[in-house]
């Protein structure tokens, strides 16, 4: 089967159809409001500026890149159209997606990275995970009073849940080996926005009205997300001096700095002493990091995670997250089905089955590979995706959840379902992820986060960034005597589990597709279903990507967008699947996707969202006529 680089498949008129279908849907059904702020009192209004434009699908020559914020977006193609390439225009946009995006983008989070380097045509993935301290232990996070796991909303507003961030070091790796410009350089873009400041859109007030309680409570953290005491006016501008101070200072510095200078100092301080107001009840527990965790800390440099799919070789990031390694045994276990357009319907059944088999394998199996055993050759073995296939029946679903597999090198043509596995994991839903291609053919996909909106709530006093909370992607507490081993306990220098799947298609060895989401858990199957509507259901990638979404992580329902239960759900229910809305956060909504495809030698079509999260902004150096 031939997959078209996106010209072919079905005809123009089709694809503009679908898209204008899909288009309203999302608008009516996607966009649910948050919870309303906490009784604080009512800003006053604010003389409203204009919000920057944002566009969905952009087309053209020179580089494309694809964020969810037009500053971010802007900066990456200014430093494109300077010269710069791929990875440098990526650190750029990163950087600015910290002044833009703080409650998901910070230098106090980390991030994964896949890599196309066109000189060499090879891909790498660069690991910025964030890891646990030297004192950590598999029971850090359980109450000793009550040999329990600490409640969850403790556990995230604390400075127990901070892991040693990545983000600065995975930037000068990845420079150091494929940029072209140096940091400091890089961070000016994101200086100036941090200095002049950006307009705050509704996104951004919702998103400070969900932390406006805890943000209230972190002296810090109010002074800098609620000036004046108050949520932020849609149409006022937001400054953040104390960022472009310390975006400033790691220029000249470095990163040795954050990793065995003063800044590190500084956020080893607030994670042993979080900045609480002594008026707040709240229960804001110590961490455990020291300033030679930081000086220990290093980003990776890793193969990433291939299978073959239809004839196309797509890559992800292997583990310590789970992205590459569950994506590409979901696509194996599909590979054994013909799909097509003709009948979505059964496509999405075996999109749902195949998820589900894919999520057991991946709660059983998957950890840090530097601290327990992962199959991962086995996982992604065309044998063990034939026998996770075999159970899948045409017309009925399997009850869920399903039993993870035996990735052991001996298969059967098929085993018989089990029903126990291990209960789904916590794993907060927020990130971003951007894509950046340059004039030279190199591509950057890259996920960056501090897990939840807001992290961990801690803000370093003075220096205008958030904390992350990741090591609560740890099973926080351990399985019961008897119970099968869980690969995601903590442990001192561990990296906690991620479902971060930047992914980079290639169709005879050059790029074709690459793209990711936000979405916690659910990065995975957005990822996954997109890369289905495009090269099983013939979609382009503008109605791949804005196409209503239903996230399987095996679970008992199936929690589905609205437009995705209207269209499908009466079809799907009498297959056995139980839909139910997803409940977020955001409510209704799942994921951000960003993504690429080279539609032709040298033209990119950059797509973002049109609709989830308030949009997206998609640009591309020259735009195509």
């Amino acid at each position: 089967m031939r997959i078209p680089g996106g010209s072919v498949s079905p005809s123009t008129k089709h694809r503009r159809t679908a898209l204008t279908a899909v288009l309203p849907a999302l608008a009516l059904s996607l966009v649910a409001p948050l919870p309303a702020a906490s009784a604080a009192p009512a800003a006053p209004a604010a003389t409203a500026a204009t919000p920057p434009p944002r566009q969905p699908v952009a087309t053209g020559y020179g580089g494309a890149v694809s964020t969810v914020d037009p500053d971010a977006s802007r900066t990456a193609i200014e430093v494109l159209k300077r010269g710069g390439n791929a990875m440098d225009a990526a650190v750029a946009a990163s950087a600015t997606l910290g002044v833009t995006e703080p409650y998901v983008a910070a230098i106090g989070g980390g991030g994964y990275m896949v890599y196309y380097d066109a000189r060499t045509r090879k891909v790498h993935a660069l690991d910025g995970r964030e890891t646990a301290p030297n004192a950590m232990t598999e029971t850090s996070f359980v109450d000793p009073a009550t040999g329990k796991a600490i409640p969850m909303d403790q556990a995230v507003t604390s400075g127990l849940s901070v892991g040693v961030p990545g983000t600065v070091a995975q930037w000068e790796l990845g420079l150091r080996r494929f940029g072209s410009r140096d940091l400091r350089t890089l961070l000016k873009p994101a200086i100036k926005v941090a200095e002049r400041g950006f307009v705050v859109d509704q996104e951004f007030r919702d998103q400070t009205a969900t932390n406006e309680a805890r943000f209230r409570d972190i002296v810090p953290s109010r002074s800098l997300f609620l000036p004046g005491g108050r949520l932020p006016e849609v149409g006022s501008t937001f400054r953040n001096p104390d960022l472009a101070r310390t975006y400033r200072e790691l220029g000249e510095r470095g990163p040795r700095w954050l990793y065995e200078g003063g800044l590190g100092r500084e956020v080893v301080r607030t994670v042993k002493r979080p900045p609480v107001d002594p008026a707040s009840t709240r229960n804001v527990r110590p961490g455990l990091m020291e300033s030679r965790d930081l000086r220990a800390y290093k980003a990776l440099s890793k193969k990433p995670t291939r299978v073959t799919y239809r004839g196309l070789d797509v890559y992800g990031m292997p583990p310590s997250s789970s992205g590459g390694s569950t994506v590409g045994e979901a696509l194996n276990i599909l590979s054994n089905f013909r799909l097509g357009p003709k009948d979505p319907v059964r496509t999405l059944h075996y999109y749902l089955e195949a998820s589900k088999l894919a999520y057991a394998d991946r709660g059983r199996y998957v950890g840090d590979p530097e601290k327990v055993d992962v199959p991962l050759d086995e996982l992604l073995s065309t044998g063990f995706a034939r026998e996770r296939a075999c159970l899948i029946k045409p017309g009925q679903a399997a009850q869920a959840p399903v039993a993870p597999g035996s990735p052991d090198g001996r298969y059967t043509p098929c085993i018989p379902p089990g029903q126990s596995t291990r209960a789904l994991a916590y794993e907060g839903p927020q990130t971003t992820h951007l894509v950046v291609s340059d004039k030279w053919g190199n591509v950057v996909a890259y996920n960056i986060t501090i897990e939840q909106f807001g992290g961990s709530g801690l803000t370093v006093p003075g220096r205008g960034f958030l904390l992350n909370n990741e090591l609560t992607d740890f099973s926080l507490q351990p399985p019961a005597p008897g119970a099968a081993p869980d690969p995601n306990l903590p442990g001192p220098g561990k990296r906690p589990r991620s479902s971060m799947a930047p992914t980079v298609v290639l169709r005879d060895g050059r790029p074709m597709l690459a793209v990711g989401t936000p979405g916690g858990s659910t990065i995975i199957t957005t990822v996954l279903q997109i890369l289905l509507n495009r090269i099983d259901l013939g979609m382009d990638l503008p109605t791949a990507l804005a196409a209503p979404r239903a996230t399987q992580r095996n679970t008992p329902a199936v929690f589905a967008e609205q437009a995705f239960v209207t269209r499908y759900g009466a079809a799907l229910a009498a297959r056995g699947h139980k839909l139910e809305p997803f409940q977020g956060p955001p409510v209704g909504v799942i994921g951000a996707a960003t993504g690429l495809e080279f539609l032709r030698p040298g033209l990119v079509q950059a797509v973002a969202e049109p609709v989830r999260r308030g949009g997206g902004a998609a640009l591309v150096v020259r735009p195509a006529r």
